[in-house]
């Protein structure tokens, strides 16, 4: 019994301990929270006095930032137009494209198709292209395809070339109009479905004309 008794009255002294440690403890996170929330508190005030004192001098430096990234971007702008001009200009005679290699070639048909008024323009020509050089946007809103072919006087556009063109240019690359563009010229049989089917020619004296402004660009 005395041993029973003993063991019965430790119990409620366990009890209590715990429940003291427990109310401790929340007390301690208590104090915890608060601490933390007057530090927060604290710390907003800070920031904000700072930027009440200091707010002229953000804006300014916004401005400045904006001001300088304006510059920038015309800075740039203003270089590729001075660019694309050169290059341009070097194109207003057919021998420059007959010193040009096939990709060099396509470039310099985009460079003259963004000088006429064209937007969107890209080079896709390469492994897989499905007779595509050029894709553009003319000034009239049509999408035309250009097939480049930079061939020495020698070697003419024939009609696998051109019938290459036709059957892609509408289902594949989903374009309006469609041109082949060469530094040489085209076989009859070539010309002749050209004119049948309605796909733009352009030779060399035609490719000549069209770069020295004088005469008109394949969309037309």
């Amino acid at each position: 019994m005395d041993e029973k008794g003993n063991a019965v009255a430790r119990r409620p002294a366990r009890r209590r301990t715990t429940t003291a440690r427990r109310a401790r403890q929340a007390r301690d996170q208590a104090v915890l929270l608060g601490v933390g929330a007057l530090v927060a508190f604290s710390l907003a005030t800070v920031a904000v006095q700072w930027l009440a004192h200091h707010l002229l001098v953000l804006v300014a430096v916004l401005a400045v930032a904006l001001t300088a990234a304006v510059i920038v971007v015309r800075a740039r702008g203003a270089a590729d137009r001075r660019a694309h001009q050169v290059r341009t200009a070097q194109l207003r005679h057919i021998g420059a494209f007959m010193k040009m290699s096939p990709k060099a070639f396509e470039h310099a048909l985009a460079d003259l198709c963004r000088r006429d008024g064209c937007t969107r323009v890209t080079v896709v020509g390469g492994a897989g292209d499905l007779a595509a050089d050029v894709l553009a946007t003319t000034p009239s809103g049509q999408r035309i395809l250009i097939q480049a072919k930079r061939y020495s006087p020698g070697t003419l556009v024939g009609s696998q070339d051109v019938q290459k063109v036709n059957g892609t240019y509408r289902d594949i690359h989903g374009c309006d109009l469609a041109a082949v563009v060469t530094t040489s010229t085209f076989t009859k049989a070539a010309a002749a479905f050209c004119t049948r089917v309605g796909l733009r020619m352009t030779d060399h004296r035609a490719l000549a004309l069209w770069a020295e402004g004088t005469g008109r660009p394949p969309w037309h």
